[in-house]
């Protein structure tokens, strides 16, 4: 037989209203997925237990996104996720490593992850899980974000790269005056 006889009756569902998805507007999509007014979803954007997510109004989430509402995720209003972004709120890697993989669920952790309102999340990002983002923050594209975000806080691996090379070449700087302070005063002395 093609199709397994016992897979989850609501599992197979989402499966068709997935596939049935691709061929509609952003608009209808949204609909279709229950989301608030306004908001638009782009094909193949996934959404992983859309009963826990709660999701403000006009929300755009881009082609490819994976929007993991398993251990409950919140995204404020007017609110933009890029291409391919995915947000996550479980982790199953003791579940891997444990060798319990297709066994159980026991090991996986969920945590409750929260996009503010008017955030822009540019893609392919990804958000880790119980991370908090606070409203009108900007994340750069190609970011992980595995920490709490400010409210209109810019957050992006280029502009961490950079805010570290200034920090590195300030302590450098200090230590070299340091240094040189350390032998004036060992040439005074003798």
């Amino acid at each position: 037989m093609l199709f397994d006889v016992e897979t989850d009756p609501v599992l197979r569902s989402q499966i068709l209203e997935r596939f049935a998805a691709e061929l509609m507007t952003d608009v209808e999509r949204a609909r279709l997925f229950g989301l608030p007014e306004g908001c638009r979803i782009r094909e193949r954007a996934k959404i992983l237990a859309p009963e826990k997510l709660k999701c403000g109004k006009h929300i755009w989430i881009g082609e490819g996104t994976i929007l993991d509402a398993q251990g409950g995720l919140e995204i404020g209003d007017y609110t933009q996720i890029g291409t391919g972004v995915m947000i996550w709120t479980h982790s199953s890697y003791k579940q891997a490593i444990l060798g319990e993989t297709g066994r159980t669920r026991e090991h996986i952790e969920y945590k409750q992850t929260k996009i503010g309102s008017r955030v822009f999340i540019a893609g392919p990002s990804v958000v880790l899980p119980g991370v908090t983002i606070g409203d009108g923050a900007i994340i750069q594209p190609l970011t992980l974000v595995s920490r709490d975000i400010l409210p209109s806080e810019a957050y992006g691996t280029a502009l961490e790269m950079r805010r570290m090379a200034r920090r590195i070449e300030a302590l450098e700087a200090t230590l070299s005056e340091r240094s040189q302070a350390s032998s004036f005063s060992s040439e005074n002395s003798a």
